[in-house]
């Protein structure tokens, strides 16, 4: 191994090791005294009725762990957005599964919050997921009404989802184990089935707010307890003692719906499995963290797909992009990757690894294409700056060649999962089907970045913008200032480009290991192709 590679091993891994370990901090949620109030009063915490709620043995994929990372400081914050999501097995059947967190603040919605639970809804919907909803929530955080209540993407929108959800015939589970107040209470009613343990309260108003409004005077127990909404509203369907007698209830209902096919759904298909043809902790090795290291795209891919499945498309054109099919796990994909070294082109000077030029956009958009006409779910690798800019890419069209992958991606029917390995700057975030573009999941490496563009073009950008500001105002700033300003302005953007970052505002479902990308693929594949889309592959008019 060469001093460099060494370097890089322990970098990458590193940096792995050291997400890991704040992710075990993120799971403690609002911490050992606060998991012991919870279990004070007789009741599990979010996780460990998750835990008892899954198969033993089985495989989960959590989502959003790092929502509200080092945001809302100000009020103490709020890990995990205080929600905990998840895909999972129940009874053999796959769910997804959303519990609130009591142990950070009573499990009140932040404005994370309900983009994290909104996203995990979404991801139900069009995988077809049933769910299942575990619920102990005070209700809105009162502080941040105005970010979470009233528009299309807040809190109403829940309910929304569960009536149309309902409506599509995904079955949705809810039981109440805690509190379920005000408006959050037509969550668990508009479910299909609603559970209710002992010692729980549901009410729009609780007594305080009843007392205040039309002066009566009542105890939680009595306004809305279990015994109330079992034998007086009628409300509830099953009347429960405790956390663990629910969650067993919930289990044995999961096992009365249609369970799930041995194989995937139409169209797609799954052949026996093989594995890859190097390990997956060779990863550590071949990708460096510095973004201004080189590395063969192909090598990252003989780490995660199944050995000598790989078929790359045109292998000669468009080189800064590697299109080709493969399986993963014996599931067939299309697999769209970056390149992250220089390309000599057969005509025509250097091409630099990471952009994306007029003939390697316009290969992947015809490449997407075919992979909709083969109903091929597709795989993104994302390490991009963005698209190749100046006059001669001006003149060839790169604005147009760039449309015709949008264009393509947009409406492609096929399952789309994307990783971002490296940099995911830019236009290149879209065209290569970032949030924005409906993967059903995406994920991070711990070396990815997010942003419109790299730290140092946009240090430079963000201080010619302030230095001529500055100079409006009648100040001349020197050269100890200027540095100074520099420093202070690439600070913020590093950190705003940080992984963590974007996670904490759910522009990734998940930060992963580079070592498990094959097994979250793998695992996600095998939601993705629970259904397929019926309709044709449509799409709009094209630049030409």
């Amino acid at each position: 191994m060469t001093e460099r590679s060494a370097r890089d091993t322990r970098s990458l891994h590193k940096l792995t090791e050291e997400l890991r370990h704040q992710e075990d901090q993120l799971r403690l949620g609002g911490g050992t005294e606060a998991i012991a109030r919870q279990h004070g009063k007789g009741r599990l915490t979010a996780r460990e009725r998750v835990e008892r709620l899954v198969d033993p043995g089985t495989a989960v994929l959590e989502l959003g762990l790092w929502c509200g990372w080092q945001m809302y400081e100000e009020f103490g914050g709020a890990p995990g957005a205080g929600v905990v999501t998840l895909v999972g097995t129940i009874a053999g059947r796959r769910h997804l599964i959303a519990a609130n967190d009591a142990t950070v603040k009573a499990g009140a919605f932040f404005p994370a919050t309900t983009k994290k639970l909104l996203r995990a809804q979404r991801i139900a919907m069009i995988n077809k997921l049933p769910v299942v909803y575990l619920v102990d929530s005070a209700g809105v955080f009162l502080p941040l009404q105005e970010d979470v209540f009233p528009d299309e993407d807040d809190f109403g929108r829940i309910f929304r989802n569960n009536s149309v959800m309902s409506a599509a015939g995904i079955p949705q589970i809810a039981a109440i184990m805690g509190n379920c107040v005000a408006g959050g209470g037509y969550l668990p009613v508009l479910c299909d089935k609603l559970l209710m343990t002992e010692g729980s309260g549901l009410f729009l108003a609780g007594p305080a707010l009843v007392k205040s409004a039309i002066g009566q005077e009542i105890s939680p127990e009595e306004l809305g307890g279990a015994a109330v909404h079992a034998g007086i509203s009628g409300t509830i369907d099953f009347r429960e003692p405790n956390d663990e007698a629910c969650l067993e209830r919930i289990r044995r209902l999961v096992g009365n719906i249609t369970p799930d096919a041995v194989g995937p759904a139409a169209p797609f298909v799954r052949s026996k499995p093989r594995e890859p043809a190097r390990a997956a902790t060779d990863l550590y090795e071949i990708v460096s963290p510095d973004p201004r290291d080189d590395y063969e795209v192909r090598d990252v891919l003989e780490c995660i797909v199944d050995e000598g499945s790989f078929d790359e498309y045109k292998a000669e054109y468009g080189q800064t992009l590697v299109c080709g099919t493969a399986r993963i796990g014996g599931f067939p994909v299309g697999i769209v990757a970056n390149q992250h070294h220089r390309i000599r082109p057969a005509a025509g000077p250097l091409q630099f690894g990471g952009v994306l030029y007029v003939d390697s956009a316009e290969k992947a958009a015809r490449f997407v294409m075919n992979c909709n006409q083969d109903h091929l779910p597709i795989v993104f690798f994302q390490d991009v700056n963005g698209f190749m800019v100046g006059r001669d890419s001006e003149h060839s069209g790169i604005i147009k060649a760039g449309a015709k992958l949008v264009n393509a991606i947009s409406n492609s029917r096929v399952p789309k999962l994307t990783v971002l390995i490296g940099g995911s700057f830019g236009a290149g975030n879209y065209a290569l089907c970032g949030k924005a573009f409906d993967p059903r999941f995406i994920f991070a490496w711990p070396s990815a970045r997010c942003a419109v563009m790299g730290a140092d073009q946009a240090t430079s950008t963000l201080l010619d913008i302030t230095v001529a500001s500055l100079k409006r105002q009648g100040h001349e700033v020197d050269a100890a200032e200027l540095a100074e300003l520099r420093d202070k302005i690439k600070g913020t953007y590093d950190r705003q480009t940080d992984v963590r970052y974007g996670a904490a505002r759910g522009w990734v479902d998940a930060i992963i290991d580079p070592a498990d990308t094959r097994d979250v693929l793998i695992l996600s594949l095998e939601v993705a192709t629970r259904v397929a889309d019926p309709e044709p592959f449509r799409l709009g008019v094209f630049q030409v």
